[in-house]
């Protein structure tokens, strides 16, 4: 047996955790640049604003009350998925976080001791009373019916959070499934969906019911396992150790457009900076590295350009002064003088778990002496809360940074930004 728990509303509920008074109201997280509504709070979706809504749009618009919106604050979010994580390990000795406010739960002897609702009731009260965010719990004999019993868990106030999908109920889960659209389903998208609904399979039960061999003959072996799944067998295992990555990408929109090369450079240079810690972070050399830059498909009497360049390096590194020279060899391929640029990025790419190859007599470049202890060095003051240390090429607060005009505080990192309580 599987359970997932998921966080409700993750990205509104850590804004109210520690601002008492937005508890209840609409509540909505914006996009980098505050551009567009990522996430809402369940008051927020009542009022009827939708997802991508961009929001300048949602300005425009009157509600019966007011609606509060936050920058995305992701160092707040990092904060609190790592109180939740904990707080759903210290009753599991198996699990596997799916993303930033999932986690998938070996419960397969829990029955022995409890009821299996009556352990998801009891994760509920601990990760809120340690974190102040409420979950949802769903379970199931495999992760697609753990994640469909999640579904239903937020979709029915009735079971209060928590569902449990067991074997010994098959009548319970046939009339979730038969309730839940096919698109709701685990590993279903919209393009899925849409061929599935050609074929007259509207619902999960519908789904559940199709020959895996047809399935599988007309869409992929992934589909198949979740087809299976529906029907209480186990095919997705769960992943204790996640895989390594096999290509990072640093990018983001400027908050104003760009127009010169020195301004380019810098901004490629920061993402350069941050794809090496990252790199470094998942314990990888790299051989590619990429550099793409567009400018806006949407901006009126401008010609739209987007390119990208790669530069392969004869020995794997994770040294950030290789990887911002490589990225500016790549961008002066591709850079254009006379546009508006709107978004740039770097990736890399071909990851191998040392930096060890074969040179040539004759090569021109060689590693650098002690790389990797001025990297470890770095990174150690970085990391410190202490301090921050860059590389010159970035510049000195730039123009182009990301628009972040509704921040909110910085509770969990910054000893300033801690709310102070009054007793009364």
């Amino acid at each position: 047996m599987f359970a997932l728990a998921d966080v409700n509303s993750f990205y509104a509920s850590c804004e109210a955790v520690l601002n008492p008074k937005l508890r209840g109201k609409p509540l909505i997280i914006l996009s980098n640049n505050d551009g567009c509504c990522v996430a809402r709070s369940a008051a927020a979706k009542k009022l009827g604003i939708k997802m991508g809504m961009p929001w300048f749009q949602i300005q425009q618009m009157s509600f019966p009350e007011k609606v509060y919106a936050f920058s995305s604050n992701y160092s707040l979010y990092h904060s609190f998925s790592q109180r939740v994580m904990s707080h759903l390990e210290e009753l599991s000795p198996r699990v596997e976080q799916y993303s930033v406010d999932e986690m998938f739960i070996d419960i397969s002897k829990i029955d022995n001791c409890m009821d299996f609702e009556t352990f998801g009731h009891q994760l509920r009260a601990h990760v809120l009373k340690g974190t102040g965010l409420t979950i949802g719990v769903g379970m199931g004999p495999g992760k697609v019916l753990a994640k469909a019993a999640q579904w239903a868990s937020k979709e029915w106030p009735q079971f209060k959070g928590v569902l449990a999908l067991t074997p010994g109920n098959p009548r319970r889960t046939e009339k979730l499934l038969s309730l839940m659209p096919v698109q709701e389903v685990w590993g279903c998208g919209s393009r899925i969906s849409k061929k599935l609904n050609l074929m007259g399979i509207h619902t999960a039960l519908q789904l559940a019911r199709a020959n895996p061999t047809f399935i599988r003959k007309n869409f992929s072996v992934v589909l198949e396992r979740i087809c299976r799944e529906l029907n209480g067998e186990s095919c997705i295992s769960l992943e204790e150790a996640p895989p390594a990555k096999q290509q990072i990408i640093c990018s983001r929109s400027f908050g104003e457009r760009i127009t010169t090369y020195e301004a380019m450079r810098q901004a490629v240079c920061q993402y350069a900076e941050r794809a090496a810690e990252k790199l470094r972070g998942e314990h990888q050399y790299c051989r590619h590295i990429s550099v793409f830059v567009k400018t806006s498909p949407f901006a009126v009497n401008e010609i739209y350009y987007s390119n990208v360049a790669t530069e392969k390096l004869t020995t794997p590194t994770r040294d950030t002064r290789d990887i911002i020279a490589a990225a500016m060899k790549a961008l002066d391929r591709i850079w254009d003088d006379g546009r508006r640029y709107a978004k740039a990025g770097i990736m890399l790419n071909d990851f191998t778990p040392n930096g060890v190859s074969q040179l040539d007599l004759f090569d021109e470049v060689q590693p650098r002496p002690a790389s990797d202890a001025l990297m470890h060095v770095l990174d150690g003051i970085n990391n410190s809360g202490l301090g921050k240390v860059w590389f010159a090429g970035r510049g000195i607060a730039p123009e182009w940074q990301m628009k972040r005009d509704m921040l909110s505080p910085a509770y969990t990192t910054r000893w300033s930004d801690l709310p102070v309580a009054s007793i009364r």
